[in-house]
């Protein structure tokens, strides 16, 4: 046999694992990021500029002003406040995407026998249909860990918790999806970000199967900037109907994000839908980057684990054979007697 053998593939298994550990890991660094773009997000003011009362919350001018105050009011742990069901959250939902984008690519793939990649149209396809399958399955999560974070100091409440909160309130079980809807209508951010970076990958790196760190780094930093500009005010109005209603509804959740992007509008002005967008930017780039730099990794550690587990799997069933022949061997006289 002549040639080089074709580098190996994980199936949609092994790079769903590889996903979902890149996306956790990725996630955990940037925390910080994420707790504060979320109090910015569900954070109201009106048009003058004033925060609404809202009790004992305090008012977040920045970036650097929110992470200041919130270490000074609950310590360095409050940065990390609902870590855990976020990274519950990220790893469940990255397993799912990456797990039914890998099947449902392959199955492109081979219904048009042909080895030339998707085009960009395609590629968003492909990633809409896996992004809305992972979210139908994985937003309840996203509901609890959202409380967890809008949560103030003297509120603070475990997943489990918050969890009950949520199903004990107006909307019961189905308060668990709040946000659905949004969330289907946001599968076009993983979609671009996704599409974005095979397209770049194409352009930049024409035949190459496994990029170097930082070029994974540059590619999903640059995708995922491009997808938060075009779906920020969605991911506001989520945020939005995910969270307890602002001090001036009352107490009276949102309906649809619709309601909440008027809401915000109203209340704010329409550059608001974008409030929030500065951390939200940072962490996606930083995070992007860091999930396709240690996701490309982590194929290649998986790729290694499982061939190195076939290895061992094959030496043993060759130990098995040759015991059980030296047995047949040894017993061979004992039978003809």
């Amino acid at each position: 046999m002549t040639g080089q053998s074709k580098p190996a593939r994980l199936s949609p298994w092994g790079s769903a694992v590889a996903g979902a550990t890149g996306a956790a890991l990725a996630n955990a660094m940037v925390y910080p990021l994420d707790i504060v773009k979320t109090k910015l997000q569900v954070q109201v003011k009106s048009r003058k500029g004033e925060a609404q009362d809202e009790g004992n919350t305090p008012h977040y001018d920045s970036t650097v002003d929110a992470i200041t105050k919130i270490f000074q009011d609950e310590g360095f742990s409050g940065l990390y406040s609902g870590i855990n069901g976020a990274l519950i959250g990220v790893a469940s939902t990255n397993f799912a995407y990456f797990y039914w984008y890998s099947v449902v690519r392959a199955f492109y793939m081979a219904s048009v026998r042909s080895s030339t990649p998707p085009g960009t149209a395609v590629e968003l396809s492909l990633g809409a249909v896996a992004g809305a399958v992972a979210q139908i399955f994985t937003i309840p999560v996203s509901v609890v860990t959202t409380r967890q974070q809008t949560q103030s100091k003297g509120e603070k409440k475990g997943l489990l918790e918050t969890g009950r909160e949520v199903v004990e309130g107006e909307d019961g079980w189905t308060g668990l999806w709040r946000g659905l809807k949004a969330s289907l209508v946001l599968v076009v951010n993983p979609a671009i970000t996704y599409g974005a970076y095979q397209r770049l990958k194409d352009v930049f790196f024409p035949g190459k199967t496994n990029l170097r760190p930082w070029e994974a780094f540059a590619l999903g930093a640059m995708s995922k900037a491009l997808a938060t500009i075009a779906t920020q005010p969605l991911i506001v109005a989520k945020v939005g109907l995910q969270s307890k209603p602002p001090p001036g509804r009352q107490g009276k959740p949102f309906k649809g994000f619709i309601e909440v992007m008027q809401y915000i509008i109203d209340h704010e002005g329409p550059l608001s839908l974008f409030k929030g967008i500065g951390p939200q930017i940072l962490k996606g780039l930083l995070v992007q980057g860091l999930l396709m730099m240690t996701k490309e990794r982590m194929e290649l550690i998986f790729i290694l684990f499982f061939a190195y587990l076939s290895k061992i799997k094959k030496e043993r069933l060759k130990k098995l054979a040759e015991r059980a022949s030296a047995t047949a061997k040894t017993s061979l006289p004992v039978t003809l007697k």
